[in-house]
């Protein structure tokens, strides 16, 4: 009888997951972003949304949740019901970078999550405010030897690549900068068109544009190649920074103990729309290379990644308030 029990209750739970998969959505599904609106992980959240909206037949809404580098709207979803409709598109910032930056962070990335793709990796670009007398990234460590704690660098909110990319050219440029915190690259924006921010190591899917009009000065990218979105434009590492990179990828993630027919449900439609040419061709012209892996090899990634960047940033002294 006791065989004949678990027999039972195995084919119930076969029979649930079929129905999760099968039936998933039935309600909108939410998908929380942690910067604001126009930001890459915004923009990206927003193609895959209304492709899924499209496929699935009901709503897939998007919800700028900003604040603490993107780790508020991280925490609502490693807290909310694994039922597979609350999402969040989480990037590196907040799953790698973050546990080496909080002494108490209120999530953890890899017990209180599930994977389920990452989606895209993006750059960032060093530029300067066109009043800012330096032509160069030499000329702008000139500038800032000679007037320590004088520039500034406006960043996105603690641990996130732009974040990093400053303490990280502080730490091998030898100068002191200050670091002033915000909540999205669009939030930053109109300070550094203002004059108020010296420089920024800014998203390159809002900051091109404004270099293009002659309102900001590029100096160089923050990846280890350069972006076919501005070639010209040198990386660090080849300026003499050797080994600098920093750039924001990101994810999508539901709480941990969704069930995995729904996991594999968002999974599949996520690589199949990525890998969609127009999908693919938009993500170019932003700025994003596409990655659109399985929720595996997004976990590897967190793993491998993290003490990496612990290393990193213990040696360049980056605490969360900076």
């Amino acid at each position: 009888m006791k065989v004949l029990h678990g027999f039972v209750a195995a084919l119930l739970l076969l029979t649930d997951n079929a129905l999760a998969q099968t039936n998933y959505p039935q309600m909108p599904v939410r998908i929380l972003v942690g910067f604001t609106a126009g930001t890459a992980p915004d923009v990206a959240a927003r193609i895959l949304a209304d492709k899924f909206s499209d496929a699935w037949g009901k709503p897939v809404i998007v919800e700028n949740i900003s604040g603490a580098g993107g780790n508020i709207a991280c925490d609502r979803v490693a807290k909310a019901p694994p039922d597979g409709y609350t999402l969040v598109m989480c990037g590196n910032g907040s799953l790698v970078m973050a546990p080496s930056l909080y002494e108490k962070l209120p999530y953890d990335p890899v017990k209180d999550f599930a994977p389920i793709a990452q989606v895209f990796v993006a750059n960032n670009i060093l530029v300067v405010h066109p009043d800012v007398p330096a032509k160069s990234v030499a000329e702008l460590v000139a500038l800032a030897r000679a007037h320590p704690g004088e520039l500034n660098y406006g960043h996105t909110g603690a641990g996130t690549s732009q974040h990093l990319a400053g303490e990280l050219f502080k730490s091998m440029a030898k100068v002191s900068i200050t670091p002033v915190a915000y909540r999205g690259t669009t939030a930053l924006l109109p300070d550094l068109l203002a004059g108020r921010l010296t420089m920024a190591f800014s998203n390159i899917i809002n900051t091109l544009p404004l270099v293009r009009d002659g309102k900001l000065r590029a100096f160089a990218v923050t990846s280890r190649k350069r972006t076919a979105l501005a070639p010209d434009l040198p990386t660090m590492d080849e300026l003499g920074f050797t080994g600098y990179e920093a750039v924001p990828w990101f994810g999508l993630m539901a709480p941990a103990g969704t069930p995995q027919p729904i996991i594999d449900k968002i999974q599949a439609e996520t690589i199949k729309w990525l890998t969609t040419p127009d999908v693919h061709k938009k993500f170019e012209l932003l700025g994003l290379d596409v990655i659109a892996n399985s929720p595996a090899e997004f976990l590897a990634a967190i793993k491998t990644e993290t003490p990496y960047w612990a290393k990193i940033i213990k040696e360049a002294g980056i605490k969360a308030h900076d």
